[in-house]
């Protein structure tokens, strides 16, 4: 007889709200990822790779991802994955790993009055933009340097609103600049959507829009 008593479950550990936090601006596009992984010389192909290449003598494979399901240039989501097989080369350069962001702009939800679509990545803290200088990332050992990596040129970030200690009034007041002078992920658009607040020790993003943030959560 299975006894259940010994199904023993450790309540989680809390993180301290009082601890920095990273606002970004929330686009208004579809959610989409670029995925890279190794692949063994034996392994077959994934029928969703967009192409393999080598990587510190290692084969790999590249594939693209919207929210729910991977697309292919055959079965695309807005263009996603034609774009990434049109930039395969400059994408190599981010490295293995899942890398999500936002991809918007023409024909996209809010469209930004925009006539292209651009990927923004939402990893802030890991990356920085082609062209400029890489910052330091804090880690637990201070003898150890390590700086952010460097997008390749066909590739954003989401905007950074604020970066500091949490409090709901950093919050407002990154909502108040969105509101006031337009969105920063595109210049003179003045109907931004809202804003993520990614907690850092929560490792979590909470989310806070501009118009109708009382109603229910979706997945995007």
């Amino acid at each position: 007889m299975n006894d259940k008593t010994n199904d023993f479950t450790d309540f989680p550990k809390m993180a301290r709200l009082s601890r920095e936090c990273i606002i970004t601006e929330k686009i208004d596009g579809t959610n989409a990822q670029i995925y890279i992984a190794s692949i063994g010389p034996w392994d077959q192909i994934p029928k969703h790779s967009l192409g393999v290449f080598d990587l510190g003598g290692a084969l790999h494979y590249m594939a693209a991802g919207s929210r729910t399901r991977w697309i292919t240039p055959q079965d695309d989501n807005f263009g996603f994955a034609g774009w990434v097989a049109r930039n395969f080369d400059q994408l190599k350069t981010l490295g293995a790993g899942r890398h999500f962001g936002e991809w918007w702009g023409a024909g996209i939800q809010r469209k930004y009055n925009m006539d292209e679509k651009r990927f923004s990545l939402f990893n802030v803290s890991r990356w920085c933009l082609h062209g400029s200088t890489p910052n330091k990332i804090g880690n637990t050992d201070p003898r150890i340097v390590k700086l952010q990596d460097v997008l390749p040129p066909c590739v954003g970030l989401v905007p950074v609103l604020f970066r500091g200690e949490f409090t709901t009034g950093a919050c407002e007041v990154a909502l108040d600049q969105l509101r006031s002078f337009g969105s920063l992920a595109k210049s003179g658009f003045m109907k931004p959507e809202g804003i993520v607040c990614f907690h850092v020790a929560a490792n979590a993003g909470f989310k806070k829009t501009l118009e109708r943030d009382e109603a229910p959560c979706s997945l995007t």
